[in-house]
């Protein structure tokens, strides 16, 4: 049984959030990690500018500088989007966290692209695992020396949720790695729900979708790359993962990635379940939270982390004007909020599975600070 620590949204006249952070990370021992001289990845989500839900780089700050007290030397990263956007390269990724206020005259320390300028800069790291033979980690991340995730915990459109996981092994993962995570999802459009907005069009990467001679939305699965852009930008159920296991091998994936980041390395965790959208920061915008902000937790095992975030948000009540409107369900505690947001998607399978290749357990003990 692994230890999560968790400390909630109260705070009071000197004992402010950020020091919460401190105390928090300092209660679960990350001191137990030899951070001298060391180059300690930060991995953390900048937000698409125009999302407003990412982590505050006011957080980052305080974590730069108390990692900064240890001597190590930190940096903030995460790697290219597949996607188009302002991430999808490092010039453009680095003025989109600037942006968002992950700067130097905000948080003290640089902010390096993992994968390079044009998202080609990866090391393959071998796992000869069920699905990955090897895993494309962006170099910087793959050549630190410590590893200390920032998650935002909150919905995902293909995983279910986005937690620790999928911030280390997605967020980590250079262009070549995010298409073979990505391989084994490609979309189906329902054509009687397509409404001919072309919204899935405009934000198709790839250019793998156009209207057809019927004015419905239509998928060129030579191109497809499933990175499921379409299936987050449809607002009209019209754009859906396909109901098989599809989606459970791309969270299969996502976990071998992660163990590949972590391997050999030490490693420690933080996760964020603070405006708790239904879907990810990779978005240029971010829907209503689902749930009122919870806290922060933290902890070694990034298996046990995602379980206890995802045990949290059932446990609590829906805030009301969200998407959860829709379910006549009073304030759906104790429920799955996920699985009423994203029904095609089984967040339990990948956990469970992260589990049986040894990256963490489900099993945990939540320890309040």
């Amino acid at each position: 049984m692994s230890k999560v620590y968790f400390t909630d949204m109260r705070a009071k006249p000197g004992r402010s959030l950020l020091d919460k952070l401190e105390l928090l990370v300092k209660r679960a021992r990350i001191e137990q990690i030899d951070f001298k001289d060391k180059f300690t990845a930060i991995k953390i989500h900048f937000g698409e500018p125009g999302n407003l839900a990412y982590i505050r780089a006011n957080y980052a700050a305080r974590l730069a500088k108390f990692l900064l007290s240890k001597q190590a030397k930190p940096f903030l990263t995460d790697s290219n989007t597949l996607y188009l956007g302002r991430r999808s390269n490092a010039i453009d990724h680095i003025e989109s966290a600037f942006e968002n206020g992950f700067n130097p005259v905000a948080v003290p320390c640089p902010v390096i692209i993992g994968d390079g300028l044009k998202a080609i800069d990866f090391i393959e790291i071998p796992l000869n695992m069920k699905h990955c033979k090897t895993a494309k980690i962006g170099a910087a991340i793959a050549e630190a020396d410590v590893i200390v995730s920032m998650t935002h915990f909150k919905g995902h459109e293909q995983a279910g949720f986005g937690g620790t996981l999928k911030n280390l092994g997605m967020g980590s993962a250079s262009r070549q790695g995010k298409l073979e995570l990505h391989s084994s999802s490609q979309p189906v459009v329902d054509a009687e729900s397509c409404t001919s907005c072309g919204q899935c069009v405009k934000y198709c990467a790839s250019q793998a979708i156009h209207l057809n001679a019927a004015k419905k939305a239509e998928i060129d699965y030579l191109k497809c790359v499933g990175c499921g852009q379409c299936v987050a930008v449809c607002q009209y159920d019209a754009a859906q993962p396909v109901w098989d296991n599809s989606t459970d091998i791309m969270n299969y994936k996502i976990a071998e990635y992660a163990y590949a980041v972590v391997k050999d390395k030490p490693n420690f965790h933080i996760s964020f379940i603070m405006d708790v959208s239904p879907n990810c920061d990779c978005w240029n915008c971010n829907d209503a939270a689902v749930v009122p902000n919870i806290g922060i937790a933290a902890s070694f095992d990034p298996v046990a982390l995602d379980q206890a975030c995802a045990d949290l948000v059932t446990k609590a009540a829906a805030n009301i004007n969200t998407i959860l409107d829709v379910h006549e369900h009073g304030q759906l505690q104790n429920t799955d909020k996920f699985a009423l947001i994203h029904p095609n998607t089984d967040w339990k399978a990948g956990l469970d599975y992260a589990e049986e290749i040894g990256l963490g357990t489900t099993k945990y003990e939540l320890i309040k600070v």
